[in-house]
């Protein structure tokens, strides 16, 4: 059970992780799209910026279940030497 808690925490930081790449492709990109300054820029940031915080707070959520799990192992290892 704690390897299986384990395995979903270290996926979801490296499902986090790729969505926070393509966040960041898509801002780095959102620049090249059209003429500058143009309301169409600051429109396309947008989503790709909230989806870039949400990515975020995924990594960290998962990172809390990845460490959880950890001293819950670790707990048990201790109970049983």
């Amino acid at each position: 059970m704690i390897n299986n808690t384990l395995a979903v925490g270290v996926q979801g930081v490296q499902d986090g992780m790729y969505g926070m790449e393509n966040a960041a492709r898509k801002i780095a990109h959102a620049g090249t799209d059209g003429p500058q300054g143009s309301a169409e820029t600051g429109s396309s940031l947008l989503e790709p910026i909230v989806d870039l915080k949400l990515y975020a707070r995924s990594v960290e959520a998962s990172a809390q279940v990845v460490k959880t799990a950890d001293e819950t192992l670790g707990s048990l290892l201790d109970i049983m030497v």
